[in-house]
C-alpha cells in the first residue's frame, strides 16, 4: 500500500447532517494519505455536494451523476472512479474512527495476500449512540472471534458467511482488482455484498478479520437494508443468493457450505423476527413474504 492515497468512495443520497459527520470523520484520519470521492446520486438539493466541494480540501472530489443510479449502480461507479489498489465504499451516514486508514495500512502490510479486510465495527444509531439490536447480536454470534487479526478462506469462509453474513459492507477495505473482476449484480439491491463475497470466496479470495474497532456503522430505520427487511424483499434476495451459492458449493464438494446455504437458518430467523414490525405497519404482503421466507417457501427469482 505504501504511501499511495487510500480511496474512500462515498455514494450520497440521504441526510445532510449525517453526511457532514461522515465526511468530517474522513478528514479527521491520523493518516492523511487518502482520497475521498463523493458520488452525488442526483440528490434533490445540490447543497450537500456544494458544501463538500467548498471545504477546499484537494483530497476531496465531488461527482454528480447524470441520472439516479441506485445502490448497485453507485457501487459499480465507485469501482470505476477508484484509482488506488485498495478502496472502501463507505456509507454517507457512517463514521470512520481516526485510525481507520492507518490501521488498514498496517493490516495490509502484515497480510499482503488479503483480498479484503473486515475491520472491527461498533454499531451506532441515528443519534450516534452505541447500540446492539437483534440483527447485530446475531452477527456477533456468527462472527469469528480472535484477539488478533486472522485470515479465512475456502469452504470455512463460505460456510461462515452463508450461516450468517456477519460482515459490515460499508466498513470493508477491498482490493480494487477483485471488484473489477467481480462486478456488483444489477439485479440485487441489498444482498449485493453477500453475492460479491461468495463469488470472491469461490474464486480463492482471502478475508482478513481485524478485531480492532476503527469504524462506526450506523443502523437506523431510514436505511435501505432496514425497510427492505420489513417488506420482505431483502430476504427474497438472500434466498436467491444463497440458493445459487449452495448449488456451486455442492458441485465443488463443499458439503458444509452447501448445507448452510440450503438451510439459511440465520436469514430465516431474521425474517421471522421482522414479522411483528410488518404487522404493526399493516403490511399484509410484507408479513406474508417474511413468513414464507422463514418457513423456506419463498420462491427464487429467475
Amino acid at each position: 500500500m505504501g504511501s499511495m492515497p487510500f480511496d474512500i468512495m462515498m455514494p450520497f443520497y440521504g441526510d445532510f447532517a449525517l453526511f457532514r459527520e461522515a465526511v468530517g470523520s474522513v478528514r479527521a484520519q491520523t493518516d492523511g494519505e487518502w482520497r475521498l470521492v463523493v458520488i452525488d446520486d442526483v440528490y434533490p438539493s445540490r447543497e450537500p455536494g456544494e458544501w463538500a466541494a467548498a471545504l477546499g480540501d484537494p483530497r476531496i472530489e465531488v461527482v454528480r451523476n447524470d441520472v439516479n443510479l441506485g445502490v448497485a449502480g453507485n457501487f459499480r461507479r465507485s469501482v470505476d472512479l477508484a484509482r488506488s489498489e485498495w478502496m472502501t465504499i463507505m456509507g454517507c451516514d457512517d463514521v470512520m474512527l481516526p485510525d481507520y486508514v492507518a490501521r488498514l495500512r498496517a493490516v495490509i502490510e502484515r497480510f499482503p495476500e488479503a483480498t479484503y479486510i473486515q475491520p472491527g465495527v461498533d454499531v451506532i444509531d441515528g443519534s450516534g449512540r452505541s447500540v446492539l439490536p437483534l440483527a447485530d447480536r446475531v452477527k456477533r454470534w456468527y462472527q469469528p472471534t480472535s484477539a488478533h487479526a486472522l485470515t479465512l478462506s475456502g469452504e470455512a469462509l463460505a460456510t461462515s458467511i452463508m450461516r450468517g453474513n456477519w460482515t459490515y459492507f460499508p466498513s470493508i477495505c477491498w482490493r480494487r482488482s477483485a471488484l473489477v473482476e467481480h462486478p456488483f449484480h444489477q439485479d440485487l439491491e441489498v444482498a449485493l455484498d453477500l453475492q460479491l463475497q461468495l463469488e470472491l470466496v469461490r474464486d480463492g479470495a482471502t478475508l482478513v478479520v481485524d478485531p480492532e474497532i476503527t469504524f462506526h456503522y450506523r443502523r437506523h430505520s431510514a436505511s435501505v437494508s432496514s425497510w427492505r427487511a420489513d417488506d420482505g424483499s431483502r430476504f427474497a434476495e438472500e434466498h436467491l443468493v444463497l440458493a445459487r451459492a449452495a448449488s456451486w458449493a455442492s458441485t465443488r464438494g463443499w458439503k458444509r457450505a452447501a448445507r448452510a446455504g440450503h438451510w439459511r437458518l440465520s436469514s430465516r430467523l431474521n425474517a421471522l423476527s421482522r414479522i411483528p414490525s410488518a404487522a404493526r405497519a399493516r403490511d399484509a404482503s410484507g408479513a406474508r413474504g417474511l413468513l414464507a421466507h422463514a418457513l423456506g417457501s419463498a420462491r427464487s427469482a429467475r
